[in-house]
Parts: C-alpha cells; sequence; structure tokens
C-alpha cells in the first residue's frame, strides 16, 4: 500500500470523522472505500451515453428494426420535417 497526503476542507474532515466513527472504522479505511466508490462511478460517467447508444442498438437488433438506408444524407428531414406517425 502507498501513502498519500490529501488536503480536505474542514467541513469534508468533520464528515469524515463522523463517518468513520459511526462505523467503527479508521479514516484512511473510510477514505479508502470513498474514493474507490467514486473512481467507479467517475469512470462511467465518461462512457453512459456510449452505453446507453449500445442498448438502444440491442433493442434494435432484438426486434430486427431498421432506419432509413439514407439516414446520414437526409438527417435533418428525417429530424425535423418528416411525419414519422405514418407508415410508409
Amino acid at each position: 500500500m502507498l501513502k498519500t497526503y490529501l488536503y480536505v476542507p474542514e467541513e469534508l474532515e468533520e464528515k469524515l470523522n463522523r463517518t468513520a466513527k459511526a462505523q467503527n472504522k479508521s479514516k484512511a479505511e473510510v477514505i479508502r472505500q470513498a474514493l474507490e466508490k467514486g473512481i467507479t462511478a467517475v469512470a462511467h460517467q465518461g462512457t453512459a451515453s456510449a452505453q446507453a447508444l449500445l442498448k438502444i442498438a440491442q433493442i434494435g437488433r432484438k426486434h430486427n428494426l431498421h432506419g432509413p438506408k439514407d439516414g446520414s444524407e437526409r438527417m435533418d428531414e428525417y429530424l425535423w420535417s418528416k411525419d414519422w406517425s405514418k407508415d410508409e
């Protein structure tokens, strides 16, 4: 394990002390747990939109859905002026 020095605001230090006391753990253990959870959350933040798009693609594959073949050429028309409520 490596030693790291960290500066924290007084309010955070107070929260840290209260949490460590309430959980009967050392401050170091509480910090390690918080960092692990925080790093995991931050790592997922950057990929959340990509994961959402992949889930949408999976739904499309599952239901054998296909979009227009000229979608990239006529994107503006499809997005802003096409009435998608009508079947063609």
